[in-house]
């Protein structure tokens, strides 16, 4: 074992819940590990639906980034499947989760990748929430037993590596971008548009 792998697997014993943790302690862990995730859809169309250029172009890149994210995710999980700590009989597993690859983790990689943008492109006290929000996750799910400490440093390193790659090419072309689908989003949603339940 590597010292990075002995380091991962320290920690998580570390943070695991053990036998005896009180009941109200994981089901609240188990809330916030599958519950929070909701927030950042939420948020998204929030501000899609009503706010201005501005935030919808910081939606938009937000999605893009944790999209291009996620693939980057699966395409490591593919090539280096790491195990979770369950399929290694490692520390106490309190949620069910398939036995898929640990690393990196979806969750974690989807709150960086939006937190960060709200944080860097203007948004700065939700950005803010959100990052809060996603080490709180993070936490929840180590504590379940369904994730190592690896798996949330590399989410948010491959969340910040996206926002690294896309904010160049988003300086030139993401106005044109947020343009064109707002184009499509009036024509779409014409009707509530008309009666100002949302804005145009």
């Amino acid at each position: 074992m590597n010292n990075a792998e002995f380091w991962n697997q320290t920690v998580f014993l570390a943070l695991n819940a053990r036998p005896g943790t009180a009941h109200w302690m994981l089901a609240t862990a188990e809330a916030v590990a599958n519950g929070l995730i909701y927030l950042i859809p939420i948020v998204l169309t929030v501000l899609w639906l009503w706010g201005g250029h501005r935030q919808r172009a910081v939606a938009l890149k937000a999605c893009i980034v944790a999209g291009l994210g996620l693939g980057a995710g699966q395409l490591i999980g593919l090539t280096w499947p790491h195990p979770r700590p369950f399929m290694i009989g490692l520390g106490h597993t309190w949620m069910p989760h398939a036995a898929d690859a640990s690393f990196p983790s979806d969750h974690l990689t989807v709150f960086a990748a939006v937190g960060l943008c709200m944080l860097l492109d203007g948004e700065l006290v939700l950005g803010l929430a959100l990052l809060a929000a996603g080490l709180c996750v993070a936490w929840a799910r180590i504590f379940l037993g369904v994730h190592f400490p690896l798996d949330m440093l590399g989410a948010a390193g491959i969340a910040a590596i996206m926002y690294l790659l896309v904010t160049p090419v988003w300086h030139r072309m993401g106005g044109g971008a947020t343009r064109l689908v707002e184009l499509v989003y009036e024509r779409a949603m014409a009707w509530p548009i008309s009666r100002r339940w949302v804005r145009p």
